[in-house]
């Protein structure tokens, strides 16, 4: 009886001291998420219930947030930034899947073909958006210049000068920077699929379209969804390429909400509005977050129970 106690006794000092090792391991990630993400965030929803400028704080309540919900400004730049969104990923996922498929093709050179699609990706974005200036110049641009040569364009073109021309030259620079990440991700799914599926559809004459409809879109389709909505998360939050490009420019044909943000907040110091701004973001994409984890969570059950 007295050695089952002593058992007893032991099994329970080594569950608190696993539980108590355990939380040591853990408490330095707790400490780095209330001081990196909790604590800032709490002072952002404080600020935004203020009228906070450099000369002091006001508390305000619901203005700022009233103001910005009945401003037609604001309510078109949440419109472009869904826009830009829109168009960015779908570009980004269709090149993606095209890319990942060449990527994954049996030809000579492949591994040189994996190495030559990452410099978008590695190159830092600052470095890669002043070249794509120098593409978008109109005097001595390369883009200008062949379309004089082809005969599209009469004269020098400014494409980052004009509303139309400047907002899709930013999604084509945000595509160029996002699409190796993309085809590298679908590269990886792909590789997963058993040669066996392949195989057989082949020997009963199946044609590579159809392969690829019916074998490769169904097997990587979660990753698909996955990259899809993470696409979308990035994109909403992306400010470098936009603002080196145009600033937001020209009358705000750019504009973001979060280039919207800085501007308020630190280009004009009116740091209520900009915490305003900030914590509808966070709610936005808190809601792509929810939407992702449910989405995910469908498409395991659905594609894990086959």
């Amino acid at each position: 009886m007295t050695t089952d106690v002593a058992r007893d006794i032991a099994r329970k000092r080594q569950a608190i001291s696993e539980k108590t090792f355990a939380w040591l391991l853990i408490t330095p990630a707790l400490i780095f998420i209330l001081l990196i993400v909790a604590w800032p965030l709490a002072e952002t929803v404080r600020l935004s219930f203020m009228k906070a400028t450099l000369g002091g704080e006001q508390y305000i309540g619901l203005k700022n947030y009233n103001d910005l919900l009945s401003s037609r400004k604001f309510n078109k730049t949440i419109g472009r930034t869904f826009y830009w969104m829109f168009f960015s990923v779908s570009f980004k996922v269709i090149l993606g899947l095209i890319g990942a498929t060449l990527l994954n093709a049996k030809v000579p050179g492949r591994g040189l073909f994996r190495v030559l699609v990452m410099p978008p990706w590695v190159i830092p974005v600052a470095i890669g958006c002043i070249g794509w200036l120098w593409l978008y110049n109109g005097h001595f641009g390369a883009i200008a210049g062949i379309g004089q040569r082809l005969g599209i364009l009469d004269g020098p073109f400014e494409f980052l000068a004009y509303k139309n021309s400047a907002f899709w030259s930013a999604i084509v620079t945000d595509v160029w920077v996002g699409t190796p990440m993309v085809s590298l991700f679908f590269l990886a799914a792909m590789q997963g699929i058993s040669r066996d599926l392949y195989e057989a559809a082949y020997v009963d004459g199946a044609s590579r379209w159809y392969r690829f409809r019916r074998i490769t879109i169904p097997q990587i389709f979660p990753v698909i969804v996955s990259m899809m909505l993470l696409s979308a998360i990035w994109t909403f939050n992306s400010f470098e390429v936009i603002w080196i490009l145009t600033e937001g420019g020209p009358r705000s044909a750019t504009t973001t909400l979060i280039v919207d943000t800085y501007k308020t907040a630190i280009a004009n110091f009116k740091f209520g509005k900009g915490a305003a701004r900030a914590v509808i973001i966070v709610v936005l994409l808190s809601g792509f977050s929810l939407v992702y984890l449910f989405a995910l969570a469908k498409l395991n059950k659905k594609f894990g129970s086959k």
